[in-house]
């Protein structure tokens, strides 16, 4: 538990840094450190954004910048999005959620590259 406690900091605070969500890094240190499989690793960084969710909408709504309506609907279609990821999770093999997640992962990269070797953001 402290492990995985450990790795979800690690991957939040390089996540922050790098600008990226921290699943892309959370997801291979979950198989890697604490053997877990790749359905596993993902099934648990997907758990663990709804912690993260529930305290931003609490935070962000003081602020008036949480639209309850479309969250919600947002919320309740996504439903079908979990079913269907599950359904589709479960139908490829282990091997195949692995090499997904490695294009992701060095799309991800390649965006990240890109971004840094544009041209600077304007200041306001």
């Amino acid at each position: 538990m402290i492990a995985a406690i450990l790795i979800g900091i690690a991957a939040g605070v390089v996540a922050g840094m790098l600008g990226v969500g921290g699943g892309i890094l959370f997801v291979p240190a979950l198989a890697v450190f604490l053997d877990l499989t790749q359905l596993e690793a993902e099934a648990t960084s997907l758990l663990a954004i709804v912690p993260v969710a529930l305290v931003g909408v609490w935070r962000q709504q003081r602020y008036g910048n949480v639209r309850a309506k479309d969250g919600l609907v947002i919320g309740v279609l996504s439903v079908a999005g979990v079913i269907g990821g599950v359904a589709a999770s479960n139908a490829v093999p282990q091997r195949g959620l692995e090499i997904g997640f490695a294009v992701l992962t060095l799309l991800i990269a390649a965006q990240l590259v890109r971004r840094a070797l544009g041209a600077p953001a304007s200041s306001p």
